[in-house]
């Protein structure tokens, strides 16, 4: 048994909310981006294979486009018909009652685009619930059952994730808005009613609501890659309570270099492609901020200084082969961001009428 099997057995008995008998979630899709990473991807789809309740449907967002993933994708839906059978019963709005569904990109449109993409295409076939993730996890067996008691009061969920070697992973589910960064000092246990609330979201593993979607429109592509999902709760945040549970539902399949702090929080290693980008879409947030009334220059600029500290602290730490070139990559990354703080033709994203 690995530890991620061991870890997940260690907890069912001690999640907060699920029942044996529970529904699953009323036409919920599972939308998924993948990129280049076949491998994690079929241990995804035979982690979907072993879910207690069945989802609607599960989108499939290949930003490689690629022959193989295509394959991939046709194998996994035969399997799931045989398994699941078709859904006739609740064909989505273009009359497909097969659950699995691709969608190709002509273009990387990076994870930012890809969940933009998903999500799209999911609400366009008449999904109400879209549970998010990337190709590197594995959803949990009683996943979506742990999910569903959640969804009778609040549309944002965010389950809990083991780390790939069967750890608990913490999240930073406190946002520092007038900062612009994660508080990295919030709370990580849950009290007896088993959730916090929270003013951000992440794409990996977050659920959410149609109606949230028609308030605050889809993902913005724009941001590429890092701080769209942040931004996208923190939207959320405004027009209903977003919460993040005890319940575990996901598991990290892919291990990434880290820092262990004091053997409760760790900073993980990134690429010099995020380092740009986590500058860069600050940018954006800002935009947004300042269409929500909440924008202070100073504080969002002492902000900016912490993120950019943070991810030289990260480089000497983490990643030091790549000092060289991950500094530039943050400068230039500061740049753009100016460019886009001066951009006057910049809108939000739109609602979407449900």
């Amino acid at each position: 048994m690995s530890d991620i099997e061991m870890s997940t057995a260690g907890t069912v008995a001690h999640t907060s909310s699920p029942m044996a008998d529970a529904p699953g979630i009323p036409k919920l899709a599972i939308v998924v981006v993948t990129y280049k990473r076949q491998q994690l991807l079929a241990k995804l789809f035979d982690s979907f294979c072993t879910l207690t309740r069945t989802p609607w449907r599960i989108v499939i967002v290949d930003n490689e486009h690629s022959a193989e993933t295509e394959s991939m994708v046709a194998d996994f839906a035969r399997r799931t018909d045989g398994l699941w059978g078709v859904d006739a019963a609740t064909p989505d709005a273009e009359g497909g009652v097969t659950r699995v569904v691709y969608a190709p990109q002509t273009d990387n449109l990076g994870g930012a685009g890809g969940f933009s993409a998903g999500v799209r295409r999911a609400w366009e076939l008449g999904a109400s619930w879209f549970w998010v993730m990337d190709d590197d996890v594995m959803v949990m067996p009683e996943g979506i059952e742990r999910l569903e008691p959640w969804t009778h009061d609040h549309q944002v969920i965010q389950g809990s994730r083991l780390d790939s070697d069967g750890g608990a992973f913490y999240w930073q589910y406190h946002f520092i808005v007038p900062l612009g960064i994660p508080n990295p000092i919030a709370p990580a246990a849950f009290g007896p009613e088993g959730y916090r609330t929270m003013n951000t979201l992440c794409f990996e593993g977050g659920l959410f609501s149609r109606d949230v979607v028609a308030k605050i429109g889809l993902p913005d592509p724009r941001f590429f890659i890092y701080w769209d999902d942040t931004v996208y709760g923190y939207l959320a945040s405004k027009v209903c309570e977003p919460i993040v549970v005890s319940d575990i539902i996901l598991a990290r399949t892919r291990d990434i270099p880290n820092w262990d702090i004091a053997g409760v929080r760790q900073l993980n290693g990134t690429s010099d492609m995020n380092r740009y980008h986590i500058m860069r879409n600050r940018g954006y947030m800002m935009k947004y901020f300042r269409a929500h009334g909440d924008y202070n220059r100073l504080l969002f600029g002492l902000g900016t200084a912490a993120t950019f500290a943070k991810e030289i602290i990260r480089l000497l730490m983490v990643n030091r082969e790549s000092l060289k070139t991950g500094v530039p990559s943050l400068i230039r990354g500061m740049r753009d961001a100016r460019k886009i703080y001066r951009d006057a033709t910049w809108e939000p994203m739109p609602p979407l009428e449900s």
